[in-house]
């Protein structure tokens, strides 16, 4: 379990420092532009707010307190997938925990 939580804290590293680069590149709304211009674009960015929802959904049934909930769901629209990242290394062993008990 552990090496899974190191894993997911690394491979958020890696896609945060990859959000940095590409922000550091100063494209980003030429790069916007493209996307929703061109319809594997449109696809892409369906694909990821559908993926964006689906992690709200898994954090919304898990965390048990509502403001916790909050916490972690409302910035995964800004914050997209490094955060739900942290969030699973923070909460990998108590999702084991609470799917083995089904």
């Amino acid at each position: 379990m552990r090496v899974l939580q190191i894993l997911l804290a690394a491979a958020a590293l890696a896609f945060a420092g990859l959000i940095v680069f590409a922000i550091a590149d100063g494209s980003f709304s030429e790069a916007g532009t493209w996307l929703t211009s061109e319809p594997w674009g449109l696809v892409t960015l369906a694909d990821l707010y559908l993926g964006f929802v689906l992690s709200a959904l898994v954090i919304w049934w898990f965390e048990r307190r509502l403001p916790v909930a909050l916490l972690w769901v409302l910035p995964i629209p800004f914050l997209g997938n490094v955060w739900t990242a942290i969030w699973f290394v923070f909460r990998l062993p108590h999702l084991r925990d609470r799917l083995a008990r089904r």
